[in-house]
């Protein structure tokens, strides 16, 4: 199963030109000095966005705050598995979330 998402997870980041995938055991997205997307060891995905979005998404998304290594990912949304149906919308949100951590002071 996690081999299969990180080949979504993959395919989903080439839809966005503007980053690239890093890490190797653990990957994620960043930009500015700050990660944006994670896809953590049980396969879960999630993305970075304002408080106000964050709110507004896990309604929207019928979801939860994202979680990894049991930690709470602070302003992550944990992406439900129904969205990776649709990498073409969901790349949307993720360059919405790589436009918000280029809004913060860089690290």
């Amino acid at each position: 199963m996690w081999k299969e998402k990180l080949e979504l997870y993959d395919k989903l980041v080439t839809k966005c030109p503007s980053f690239d995938r890093k890490g190797k055991t653990v990957p994620y997205t960043s930009a500015n000095g700050y990660m944006f997307s994670l896809l953590n060891k049980d396969g879960e995905l999630g993305f970075r966005f304002s408080k106000k979005v964050q709110d507004e998404y896990i309604k929207e998304f019928n979801t939860s705050i994202f979680k990894s290594h049991g930690a709470v990912m602070k302003g992550y949304v944990l992406i439900p598995d129904h969205m990776l149906e649709d990498l073409d919308k969901l790349s949307a949100y993720l360059n919405e979330s790589f436009d918000y951590v280029m809004t913060l002071e860089p690290k």
